[in-house]
């Protein structure tokens, strides 16, 4: 005689199966997560350098930086670098950190607020951006 079988996956071969896909999820997410935070710390680094560029130049054609007698934001620079072409739009931050700037006729700092390790390369101005995890600045 022939015995009909039943096949098919139990209930319990299913729940470990979805438990593994959960687990692999979370996994990919996290480290997801962690690509982003370097992304957006990576553009912040590339816009600091794009800004110290552009008063790099803004010194060579007027032998004087643009001066600001109180801890800022960039968007007091729109002005000398941006009106004047040289560069062509203020960064923006890809988060709710800002970037800073403060600066005489000779000197200047730039800094920002990174949410992960401080990049090599940086160095401290006197002035800092209020920061989650570090600061990461540029100066001449």
């Amino acid at each position: 005689m022939y015995k009909n079988k039943e096949k098919g996956f139990t209930l319990i071969e299913l729940l470990v199966v979805i438990a593994i896909i959960g687990i692999l999820s979370s996994v990919v997410l996290a480290s997801l997560n962690s690509a982003r935070l370097k992304a957006r710390d990576a553009k912040r680094v590339s816009d600091l350098k794009q800004l110290q560029l552009a008063l790099e130049m803004f010194y060579d054609d007027n032998s004087a930086y643009p001066v600001s007698t109180t801890y800022a934001g960039i968007s007091a620079l729109t002005t000398n670098l941006v009106n004047s072409g040289y560069i062509a739009a203020m960064p923006i931050d890809p988060s709710s950190n800002s970037f800073g700037y403060i600066g005489t006729a000779t000197t200047y700092c730039l800094s920002t607020a990174v949410e992960g390790n401080v990049p090599d390369g940086s160095s401290s101005c006197t002035a800092q951006v209020t920061s989650p995890v570090a600061n990461y600045s540029v100066s001449p």
